[in-house]
C-alpha cells in the first residue's frame, strides 16, 4: 500500500471524488481550498442522468440531497419552441448541496481538508498563502480557477463568458418549470433555466464577449436586451429579477483540453477539459477525472500522470467536439431555427446529439500503464 497519498488541490466534485477512491482504499489524503464555507458556484445546477449514476457510485443518491427529476429539455428561440424527453433523467441541485455532499462524503472516508490559497505549483509542491504542501503528486482540481503557472490558454477571438442570477422562489416560475429544464438559444449566447432543491430558479448564461460589449459591457443591459427581445425568457426572469445578484465569470476555455502533462501532474475536472455547458456534462467529466485519476494512482503512483491525462482526454474529446457543434449552431439564430425544425421532424437526431455529448463509461474502464 503506498503511504504518501497525492495531494488534491481543489474541494469540488473532482477533487472530492478522487479523495472518496483514494480514502475508502485506505489513504488519507489532503484536500486543499480555499473556501472553508462551501459557496454556491456559478456552473452548475443540473446534473445529466450520466453524472447521476457516478454519485450512485460513489455512494451519494441525489434525492437524498432532495435533488428534482428533471425528465424533459425545452429549446426556446424567438420563434420556435422544442419539447423533448431526455433520454433518462436528469436532476436539479445546487452546487452547494451538491459539493457540500461531496466534501463531507470525502471526510467521512477518510480524506482531509486544509484551507489555504493556493498561489502556484513549484517541483511538485502546491505553495500556497499559509504554507507550502506535498504529496506523491498532485491533483490539480480548481476548476475554472486556474493556478499561477499553469493557467489554460484563452485563444478565442471572441471568448465566453458566464452569468449567473438566481431567482426567488415564484408559484407561477415553479408550475412552470417542474421537471423541466429549458434552454433558451439566443445570437451568440444561450441561457440554462431549471429549478434548485429550495425552489429557486437557476439562471446561466453564456455570452460571447463580443455580445455583451455590445450592451456596453453592463451585463444588466445585456439582461434587459434579452428579456425585451426574447418574450419567454422574460417571463422567466419575472418582475423581481433586477434585484438578483448577478455574478459573473470571465473567459471560459470550451473546447480546453489537456492533452499533456508536467510529471507528476493530474489535472482533473475543468483543468483537463472544459465542455460547452449547454451540454450539461460538466459535472460528469468532472467526477469521472476525479475517480479515473485515483484508480490510476493507485496502481502506479505519481508515475501515472500522464497516462491518465490522454486516457481522460481521450474519453472526454469526442463529447467536447459534438458540444462545440451544438454550441455553434445554437448560438447562431438561423441554424438554430434549423435545426430545431430538424429535431422536430427526426427526433432521433435530438437523442443521438444528447447522447453523444456524454462521456461513455466504458471508456474510462480500468487499463495497464501501457494503455
Amino acid at each position: 500500500m503506498r503511504r504518501t497519498p497525492p495531494l488534491i488541490v481543489g474541494a469540488g466534485p473532482a477533487g472530492c471524488a478522487a479523495a472518496i477512491v483514494l480514502a475508502r482504499a485506505g489513504l488519507r489524503p489532503v484536500i486543499v481550498d480555499r473556501d472553508a464555507e462551501i459557496p454556491d458556484r456559478l456552473c452548475g445546477g443540473f446534473l445529466s442522468w450520466r453524472t447521476a449514476e457516478q454519485m450512485q457510485e460513489l455512494g451519494l443518491d441525489l434525492r437524498d440531497l432532495a435533488a428534482a427529476p428533471v425528465q424533459r429539455l425545452k429549446l426556446i428561440s424567438v420563434h420556435h419552441t422544442l419539447d423533448a424527453w431526455l433520454p433518462a433523467p436528469g436532476y436539479a441541485v445546487s452546487r452547494r448541496t451538491l459539493d457540500r455532499a461531496l466534501r463531507e462524503e470525502a471526510i467521512a472516508a477518510g480524506a482531509r481538508l486544509e484551507i489555504d490559497t493556493i498561489r502556484g505549483i513549484d517541483s511538485g509542491a502546491a505553495v500556497g498563502k499559509r504554507r507550502t504542501w506535498t504529496g506523491d503528486g498532485v491533483f490539480l482540481a480548481t476548476g475554472k480557477h486556474d493556478v499561477r503557472g499553469l493557467g489554460r490558454p484563452r485563444r478565442s477571438r471572441d471568448p465566453a463568458l458566464g452569468l449567473r442570477l438566481r431567482l426567488p422562489n415564484d408559484a407561477s416560475r415553479s408550475a412552470t418549470l417542474a421537471g423541466v429544464i429549458e434552454l433558451h438559444l439566443f445570437e451568440r449566447s444561450y441561457a440554462g433555466v431549471v429549478l434548485q432543491e429550495d425552489g429557486s430558479a437557476n439562471v446561466c448564461l453564456a455570452v460571447r464577449k463580443s455580445r455583451l460589449a455590445s450592451c456596453g459591457g453592463d451585463p444588466r443591459r445585456l439582461l434587459v436586451s434579452l428579456r425585451d427581445d426574447h418574450p419567454l425568457f422574460g417571463n422567466r426572469l419575472g418582475t423581481a429579477w433586477n434585484a438578483a445578484r448577478t455574478e459573473t465569470i470571465g473567459a471560459v476555455p470550451y473546447g480546453w483540453l489537456a492533452q499533456r502533462t508536467a510529471p507528476g501532474l493530474f489535472r482533473l475536472g475543468d483543468q483537463a477539459a472544459v465542455i460547452p455547458s449547454l451540454a450539461g456534462e460538466g459535472l460528469s467529466i468532472a467526477l469521472a477525472s476525479g475517480v479515473l485519476a485515483a484508480q490510476v494512482w493507485l496502481e502506479h503512483g505519481a508515475d501515472g500522470a500522464a497516462t491518465f491525462q490522454r486516457r481522460i482526454a481521450a474519453a472526454a474529446s469526442p463529447a467536447l467536439r459534438v458540444a462545440a457543434a451544438a454550441r455553434m449552431i445554437a448560438e447562431r439564430p438561423l441554424t438554430a431555427r434549423l435545426s430545431m425544425k430538424l429535431a422536430e421532424r427526426v427526433p432521433a437526431a435530438l437523442n443521438w446529439l444528447m447522447g453523444a455529448s456524454r462521456v461513455a463509461p466504458a471508456s474510462l474502464a480500468p487499463r495497464s500503464l501501457a494503455a
